[in-house]
């Protein structure tokens, strides 16, 4: 997808968890394992940027978690809220802010998106350890948080 903006992106982030265990990614370009994810497209909102790239990364048709207000009203419509946002640097002219969602499996099976990314697979906290190249210190805080508070809620 192109930029909307030569220095700054909205992105969205899916920490999806099953079973104690969360759906990683090695990305090709990044050379690095994160979560499912992309940019927010011109024509959609976060919500459905982050369905729409979990679908097209992962095969899987996942529900996002978190709070809708109850505000829809003709002309407004609610978005379930990320559980964090964060910015981060892709390059030294380029950032992102990222919108960070928790998420379930509904339906599908996993596959791979060959073009973008290397493998992908479902990692345990203590799998996080052992990924080759090993991943960030934020991007793991997050897996680990995800991975707790859905746990805690199933």
């Amino acid at each position: 997808m192109p930029h909307i903006h030569e220095k700054i992106d909205f992105t969205v982030a899916i920490f999806v968890v099953q079973a104690g265990k969360l759906l990683l990614i090695h990305h090709r370009k990044l050379d690095k394992w994160l979560p499912l994810g992309g940019h927010i497209e011109l024509d959609e909102d976060p919500e459905a940027a982050a369905l729409r790239e979990a679908k097209e990364e992962s095969g899987l048709e996942v529900e996002l978690i978190g709070e809708r207000p109850p505000t829809t009203f003709p002309g407004t419509r609610a978005l379930i809220t990320p559980r964090f946002l964060d910015i981060h640097r892709i390059s030294e002219t380029h950032e992102h802010i990222g919108m960070l969602y928790w998420a379930r499996v509904q339906s599908g099976d996993v596959t791979v998106a060959v073009k973008e990314h290397y493998d992908i697979r479902w990692c345990t906290p203590m799998d996080l350890e052992k990924l080759v190249p090993p991943m960030g210190p934020s991007v793991k805080w997050y897996c680990l948080k995800a991975i707790e508070e859905i746990m805690d809620h199933e």
